[in-house]
């Protein structure tokens, strides 16, 4: 069935997958903000620490309210760092980049963290000791001004945002389905150490769940029910890369590996499953009555949800600006390319034929990857 470029099938459930990365998730806002404007808007929101407070002020706010809203977090914390650079080229680029990284560290981010006001808890044989470089307590009075949390359990969109159980080293998700969702569970989600400290809910204390996993796209197909499903998956580190050739490459290959959480590994993974079920179903077509209620065969019936999904990929692929220190460097110009960046990346995956002419009425899980076809992103202004 094919459908104009900015529709999703009435049937489907949409559902926003963001992934952790700091900085850089002002990509997910200018992706959530085009999507919202192609009229798909979501219905079920996960995400891991930046992506859990993109969630919450998407969840805890109405529609019409929530690009606005957005764009009052990412100007307020970009709000230190308004200036562009003197110079036009790379390097001129690149040095202003890794001097706001520096800014960052060393004064925090507005309405985000700031560093404790004295080193005396750093020092050997503190009384005071702390467990972290910087404290989060501006984030509280953040997110009570642009989410209203009684919207947000009550009337908003599912949201579900995953943490760390520090002392068992076990995954945990806050969910409103079954949980109150407070300021709380949402910092516990970006609770990443050591440079931010745990918090504490319900007298257990969290960390960051990109820890464990950075991407909660597993949580999403464990948790299903029996409706058909549109996943728009807004990952901030791409598992694939080039080569890299100095030791800064090396650190920023690195952390892309690490966070992107092998987001590839686990769609090949939920693919296969969704095989094996439809294998299953096959097989118990050719059997004998009696043994079609086996319970064995039962089993591999319910590896995955007798469903379709579809699975879209929007991975945030580098900037020619960007260094190691990506996903801390809180500069405005920054954010607005990676905002512009989210944006683009949208429209191109809405536009793309594969998208446009797909059949959403057979079940099983179908991935659509629209940045694989692209060779190189557009400059701001390009049409698509």
């Amino acid at each position: 069935m094919t459908r104009p470029p900015s529709s999703a099938s009435p049937a489907e459930k949409i559902v926003l997958v963001l992934q952790g990365g700091g900085a850089l998730g002002a990509y997910q806002a200018g992706a959530y903000e085009a999507l919202s404007l192609a009229g798909t808007e979501p219905g079920w929101v996960a995400g891991i620490s930046i992506g859990a407070i993109n969630a919450a002020i998407i969840c805890g706010n109405p529609r019409e309210r929530r690009v606005a809203r957005l764009r009052e977090f990412w100007e307020q914390v970009s709000s230190n760092l308004t200036f562009a650079p003197l110079f036009t080229g790379k390097a001129a680029r690149n040095l202003f980049t890794e001097a706001a990284s520096m800014s960052v560290m060393l004064s925090g981010v507005p309405g985000f963290f700031a560093p404790h006001p004295s080193p005396l808890p750093f020092l050997p044989f503190s009384p005071f000791p702390v467990r972290s470089y910087y404290d989060t307590a501006p984030l509280v009075g953040t997110l009570e001004s642009l989410v209203d949390f009684d919207y947000l359990n009550d009337a908003g969109p599912r949201i579900s945002v995953g943490a760390v159980e520090v002392e068992s080293g076990n995954f945990a998700y806050f969910d409103s389905r079954r949980d109150r969702i407070e300021p709380a569970h949402i910092m516990a989600s970006g609770a990443l150490p050591p440079g931010f400290p745990p918090v504490a809910i319900d007298g257990r204390e969290y960390w960051d769940g990109g820890l464990v996993s950075n991407t909660p796209l597993a949580y999403i197909m464990t948790n299903t029910d029996q409706s058909p499903m549109c996943i728009f998956q807004v990952d901030l580190f791409s598992a694939t890369g080039t080569r890299p050739e100095t030791l800064d490459d090396v650190t920023q290959r690195t952390k892309d590996i690490q966070f992107s959480s092998r987001t590839r590994l686990t769609t090949d993974l939920y693919s296969q499953l969704f095989e094996l079920r439809r294998a299953a179903d096959r097989l118990a077509d050719k059997l004998p009555l009696e043994l079609r209620d086996d319970p064995d065969l039962a089993q591999l019936r319910n590896a995955a949800p007798d469903v379709a999904i579809s699975l879209v990929h929007l991975i945030h692929r580098k900037l020619d600006f960007e260094g190691p220190s990506k996903d801390y460097e809180f500069s405005r110009l920054s954010m607005t390319e990676h905002w512009s960046a989210g944006q683009l990346d949208v429209r191109h995956a809405l536009a793309h034929p594969d998208w446009i002419n797909r059949d959403d009425d057979d079940k099983g899980l179908r991935v659509y990857d629209p940045g694989k076809t692209r060779t190189s992103r557009p400059s701001k202004g390009t049409p698509l």
